[in-house]
């Protein structure tokens, strides 16, 4: 092993809007103490209850991935496991996610882009 996975980091150009965000989703502490970091204006984080780091970093002019698009591709998402798929889709939608992909009601996941326009997947257990 070379490196231990210190965090995600996610650009956007609201970060404590977009930590709030997942917060809503996964749970935790919005911008807690932690000396790996120095909180500013341009910086958050969101330390999940299972220890888990997302991190959220403002850029100037940030263009959201357009998905399925190639020429803006998401780079990269984030799986998130639910028990039940349609409660949590009503759940994400509420809190302010797109629905990008409903799927064709047979598989198990569904993709959604968070405020900031990064596509993430809901699975079902």
């Amino acid at each position: 092993m070379i490196a231990k996975l210190q965090c995600v980091v996610l650009d956007c150009a609201d970060v404590v809007g977009l930590s709030r965000f997942y917060q809503s989703l996964l749970g935790g502490v919005v911008n807690q103490q932690d000396p790996r970091w120095s909180l500013g204006e341009g910086w958050a984080t969101l330390h999940t209850d299972g220890g888990f780091v997302l991190a959220f970093q403002r850029v100037d002019n940030y263009q959201p991935p357009r998905w399925p698009d190639s020429a803006h591709p998401q780079q990269f998402h984030l799986d998130l496991e639910v028990k039940d798929l349609e409660q949590a889709q009503e759940d994400v939608l509420k809190r302010g996610a797109a629905l990008l992909d409903a799927g064709d009601g047979q598989r198990s996941w569904r993709i959604f882009a968070d405020p900031a326009g990064h596509p993430f997947c809901l699975v079902r257990h």
